[in-house]
């Protein structure tokens, strides 16, 4: 008898334990934070980078670099994509069906003329793809980021020079609009290599010839000026930085 009370409560505190593990493991899994990216190849991430560039990095590939333990970052950002082909070529989906916490959105290279078919317009189309953007991912419980296009590294008499500036004003009046935190990369890249000069920032980009891409020390600049503006700007992602992300290209 008391070998059939042992035994039985020996399998009730193998159930409790049992129980007690998978309660801990749901807890763990709910406070993990995903983090999901959009944008184009400034952004992306390269597995098999070409021979010429063997070090290109978008700023969305080592972006989970700056956070702690706890945080997943899936980077859905494609090269050559704009506002528009992303959506054409139905990669907007599989970022919803990932149900992110939070989705950082950065187009605006393809999106300007001369890109064929993917080219927006500042005044009309791109807005109103960025507000498609924001408002399916906020129907999802997602928080949207919007981060203004990560200005090109040209220079002209020794001053960096952008022609991007439309797209990221557009990005700045829709998140305005929509209540929607901006993160400006744009001018915020702007004011590094403006500090740097020509010379002293070539090593940001991917080659000698490519003035639009990174090196891996480019991409972790932009991801850290993307990191250092999240505690004012998405201060619920403060806690989950490192503590040097607070400092990164300072």
């Amino acid at each position: 008898m008391n070998s059939q009370r042992l035994m039985m409560s020996c399998v009730g505190l193998i159930v409790l334990v049992a129980a007690a593990s998978a309660i801990a493991q749901d807890v763990a899994a709910k406070k993990c934070v995903r983090i999901a990216i959009i944008g184009d190849s400034t952004v992306a991430s390269y597995d098999k980078p070409p021979a010429d560039r063997p070090d290109l990095t978008g700023w969305g590939q080592v972006f989970g670099e700056f956070f702690q333990e706890g945080v997943e970052v899936r980077n859905f950002a494609v090269s050559g994509r704009s506002s528009k082909s992303f959506l054409a070529e139905g990669r907007w989906q599989p970022v919803l069906d990932a149900k992110p916490d939070y989705l950082f959105i950065q187009f605006g290279h393809n999106d300007q003329p001369g890109k064929g078919d993917r080219a927006t317009d500042p005044e009309t189309d791109f807005p109103a793809n960025l507000r498609k953007y924001i408002d399916e991912s906020r129907a999802i419980g997602c928080v949207p980021v919007l981060v203004t296009p990560v200005a090109r590294r040209t220079f002209s008499e020794g001053k960096p020079t952008t022609t991007l500036q439309p797209y990221a004003d557009a990005m700045k009046k829709v998140g305005k609009e929509k209540s929607v935190p901006v993160i400006d990369l744009h001018a915020a890249s702007f004011d590094l290599y403006a500090r740097l000069g020509d010379a002293g920032s070539a090593d940001l980009s991917a080659s000698a010839s490519d003035r639009t891409h990174f090196s891996r020390k480019g991409g972790s600049a932009m991801a850290g000026l993307v990191a250092k503006s999240l505690p004012e700007l998405v201060p619920q992602l403060k806690s989950h930085l490192k503590p040097t992300a607070n400092t990164s290209n300072d």
